[in-house]
């Protein structure tokens, strides 16, 4: 008994929290006749390491910067902390280098999340430094594998397989955006796993890109649509069409392998006028003489309800710019400037006619408050529009709600509108996840309090 007292007066030494290292690494994204490329990693893995946590749980990692510039993690789609979202300039300061900073926050919603950096991300990003988010269910779905799958594009120089630079043209800042000439999956250019026939999984898609919009169908599968951004359909949709996963968006399927042994399926891509293999399964063996049940619903997510649609307040949110737009000019850093001198200074898009991060938020917010926003689309390019912190839901013109979602696409002329509840307080980011445009103007922020 004096030996077990003794030991009870030692003190406790608290467990050191785990770590995610960015730093610089070599992959082989390329064919192998290329050279592998420097790119910016987490653990050294392309992409990051997938981190798995369970719904409630809490996420914890110690990021320590082994790069020669500033960094930080944006944990995208988790309604999160303020203090953890990640945000250089806003929510934290900028991770030197050498230096660290702790995460540590709860994660309430099961789903598909992702994690990327959110210090000069159009460059960071677009360099490797992402990685998947699972949050897992209490009650997962009936599959035989959970297959994440990471869709990416990298712009490389074709003679070296290096990046190309610099990051910020303006010519991509000005259009569509950094687009690669490389597509791949989970780092590589030709991913492919064996699959069984009858076999039925659950892919979860990530749109890691800087700027792309993938167009996908399923080949050699049978399809159902379960969650988008995370968040659970009421039921599953059976996938009939193309699936459109637009920058930072995330699709769930449950899919069975409907190919023949010695057939190969896929999840095949739209590109250059004709369909090329995303992600390959080929298929090696039976799982099953009989096809199973269409898949059950996932069980909701908590506080998923947005109430007052009627008397919510209404906020307009104009998206000016680019090239061929028609916008003349905008405030910047206090005054009005014309669209040239914008230019020169590397700035190219306008939200609510205000270019960049201004001191003053988009909007002041209640906490709880129901707000709808109508934004118009008044460029010549799309946009994937990302509110931090919350999830919303699209109002249709008839005044019905579409699924939750926190990354929504805007076509040009084409005026869409969301509706959220303002319930997590803090300075959230608000912007365009085409990178490059976020870089040139087209971001801002809310404040909930």
């Amino acid at each position: 008994m004096a030996g077990t007292a003794g030991l009870a007066a030692l003190p406790v030494r608290a467990m050191a929290p785990k770590t995610l290292t960015a730093r610089v690494a070599t992959a082989q994204i390329a064919p192998p006749k290329y050279a592998a490329t420097e790119v910016w990693t987490y653990d050294g893995a392309l992409p990051g390491p997938v981190l798995r946590v369970p719904q409630g749980g809490r996420l914890a990692r110690r990021l320590v910067n082994d790069l020669s510039v500033p960094t930080s993690i944006h944990w995208h789609g988790i309604r999160i902390d303020n203090a953890m979202d990640g945000v250089a300039g806003l929510t934290q300061e900028a991770v030197p280098p050498g230096g660290t900073f702790d995460y540590d926050f709860a994660v309430p919603d099961a789903g598909t999340f992702w994690y990327h950096a959110h210090t000069n991300s159009f460059e960071q990003v677009a360099r490797g430094l992402s990685g998947a988010l699972i949050v897992e269910e209490p009650d997962a779905p009936e599959v035989d594998r959970d297959v994440v799958l990471v869709l990416d594009d990298w712009l490389l120089n074709p003679e070296d397989a290096q990046f190309m630079e610099p990051f910020g043209h303006p010519m991509s800042l000005s259009h569509g955006g950094r687009l690669g000439n490389l597509l791949g999956t989970n780092g590589t250019y030709d991913y492919a796993r064996e699959v069984k026939a009858n076999e039925r999984l659950r892919l979860r898609l990530i749109n890691a890109s800087n700027a792309r919009i993938f167009v996908l169908q399923l080949a050699g599968l049978e399809g159902w649509t379960i969650a988008l951004d995370g968040m659970p359909l009421p039921a599953p949709e059976p996938v009939e069409a193309e699936l459109i996963l637009a920058p930072a968006q995330r699709i769930d399927l449950i899919v069975d392998v409907t190919a023949d042994v010695g057939e190969t399926a896929a999840l095949v891509r739209f590109d250059d006028d004709q369909w090329r293999p995303q992600a390959r399964f080929p298929v090696a063996g039976t799982a099953s003489a009989t096809r199973r049940d269409g898949p059950a619903a996932l069980p909701p997510n908590p506080n998923i309800e947005v109430p007052g649609i009627d008397s919510a307040r209404r906020l307009d949110m104009a998206m000016e710019g680019g090239a061929m737009g028609r916008m003349s000019g905008a405030m910047m850093n206090g005054r009005a400037i014309g669209f040239r001198e914008m230019a020169g200074q590397g700035q190219f898009w306008a939200l609510a006619g205000q270019v960049g991060m201004t001191d003053t938020p988009f909007a002041s917010l209640d906490r709880g408050e129901t707000v709808r926003v109508r934004m118009t689309n008044e460029t010549a390019f799309a946009h994937a529009m990302h509110l931090h912190g919350m999830h919303f839901r699209q109002v249709a013109e008839d005044g019905t709600l579409g699924p939750m979602r926190d990354t929504i696409l805007s076509y040009p002329d084409e005026p869409l509108e969301i509706a959220f509840v303002a319930d997590n307080p803090g300075k959230w980011l608000f912007h365009c996840h085409m990178l490059g445009h976020a870089a040139s103007g087209m971001t801002t922020w809310i404040n909930v309090t």
